[in-house]
């Protein structure tokens, strides 16, 4: 009989170590009540052992910390409309709306591509080196958009280097990561449940509720950059006001570097990468979930660049709009809080193609009949908060059909193929409304059909985990 099966009951072999065993039920995961706990692809999930403490100094300055390092970084991409509405009336007027957005396109891609190299370095050397070079290049890239005068140089500072800032940035504190893996034997593989970076290393109990006000940051950030900017665009230039934004975002990303630490195990951080996951690609629920997140992801950003144009060609004056762009990014702060406290209930899936459908009906019932100030702001709100929703859960619902080996890698890959339709999303929008003259209906149709289709094939996904409408998935 091997040691391990001398093991009493109560206790299981962690790392070496006989500790007793304690069934700590993560709370963003989902599992059919009446069975044990067993991941969707038969893989049975053995009891989280927490080997870190709950909470703690270290803890709360992490979240704080990122909760920082999400306002800046996030929260001011988030906000592109506010510099795609100025730029077309500004530096850029001789270009039509679709070739300026590809400088925030491009912010995404950059940012979602980057997405698996970064997740994989941060499980190899913690959060804090990459934080310093992700400062470094969010920073420079701020500066060097406030000179910028030239497409290629806005291009380049903004949309490139920017993108990669945030995302060196916003994944270390962020990203679904296996926080604690087990060298050896598959059968003896101990870990937590999928879990956020950093925030998620510190917690079990309450690690949706951190990593729920960590996220927050970044819906924050969205509300307070337009109207800031906007303000700073009038009273000192354009120049300046990028330079002030970019000493803030300076200083308040170099207090979380100082005080975000991980809690990961250095076997954790050293373990290698399971090259396996790349046979997601024969896996029907995968690549479906992939095809359905593509399709909202072309559409899901379209709002958030264009909303502002939008208002002031309605008369609505620059100020108003403005504010229009930050209570939709308010909306998002509490989209991306609500379904890390409702899944647990409710289910991923169950959540995720709700949130994609009502997000793309929104554009065609409410955006599109939206022609005064109050009806906008309704849409902007309910926007906000569906559209964050989606951002949030698509995530975890990749972890729900993986291999507990194999999430890091498909949450990478998941993350790099959307973000090709991100990159082409806002041009089309923006070709749509040059081919129209200006009437936003192609545009709106364009984002609500795409989200909505989007969201029919994830349902796919959920039937195809469990043909029963209702069941909790």
């Amino acid at each position: 009989m091997t040691d391990s099966e001398k093991q009493p009951q109560d206790q299981q072999l962690v790392d070496g170590f006989t500790a007793p065993r304690r069934c700590i039920r993560d709370s963003a995961a989902t599992y059919p009540s009446s069975n044990p706990p067993e991941s969707i692809d038969g893989h049975t999930e053995e009891s989280a052992t927490s080997l870190v403490s709950e909470g703690g100094l270290k803890a709360y300055l992490t979240v704080f910390g990122a909760f920082l390092a999400l306002f800046c970084t996030f929260g001011q991409m988030n906000a592109f409309g506010t510099f795609q509405a100025w730029y077309t009336t500004h530096q850029l007027s001789t270009l039509d709306s679709s070739t300026i957005s590809w400088i925030g396109s491009l912010q995404f891609w950059v940012f979602f591509f980057s997405g698996g190299p970064i997740g994989y370095l941060f499980d190899r050397y913690g959060p804090r080196k990459l934080m310093l070079v992700g400062t470094i290049c969010y920073v420079l890239s701020i500066m060097m958009t406030s000179i910028s005068t030239q497409y290629y140089q806005y291009i380049l500072s903004q949309g490139v280097l920017f993108g990669l800032g945030v995302g060196l940035m916003f994944v270390p504190n962020s990203f679904y990561t296996l926080a604690l893996a087990k060298r050896g034997k598959q059968s003896q593989l101990h870990r937590f449940y999928p879990s956020l970076s950093s925030v998620a290393t510190h917690f079990v109990t309450y690690r949706a509720t951190a990593t729920g006000i960590a996220m927050a940051g970044s819906g924050i950030g969205g509300v307070v950059f337009p109207i800031m900017l906007q303000d700073l665009f009038e009273r000192v230039g354009f120049g300046w006001a990028t330079r002030i934004s970019g000493l803030l975002c300076g200083v308040l990303c170099g207090i979380a570097i100082l005080i975000v630490s991980s809690n990961q195990s250095d076997s954790a951080k050293k373990a290698p990468t399971q090259l396996a996951g790349f046979k997601c690609f024969k896996e029907v629920k995968y690549m479906l979930l992939a095809a359905g997140g593509s399709l909202v992801a072309l559409g899901c950003f379209v709002p958030y660049f264009y909303v502002v144009d939008y208002a002031q060609s309605l008369g609505i004056s620059s100020h108003m709009a403005f504010v229009v762009l930050a209570l939709m990014n308010a909306g998002g702060v509490f989209g991306r809080i609500a379904p890390a406290i409702l899944s647990d209930s409710f289910g991923r899936f169950n959540l995720l193609v709700p949130t994609a459908f009502i997000a793309g009906l929104l554009n065609l019932i409410c955006w599109m009949f939206a022609h005064n100030l109050p009806t906008l702001i309704v849409f902007s709100i309910l926007y906000g908060f569906f559209s964050g929703a989606f951002i949030s859960v698509i995530t975890p619902c990749v972890a729900q059909i993986s291999d507990i080996r194999e999430i890091g890698m498909r949450i990478g890959i998941l993350y790099s193929i959307i973000s090709f339709p991100a990159l082409l999303g806002e041009p089309i929008a923006g070709k749509l409304l040059d081919l129209n003259h200006g009437s936003y209906n192609g545009m709106i149709i364009f984002a609500g059909t795409s989200m909505i289709a989007g969201s029919l094939l994830i349902l796919g996904v959920k039937l195809l985990i469990n043909r029963r409408m209702l069941a909790r998935v």
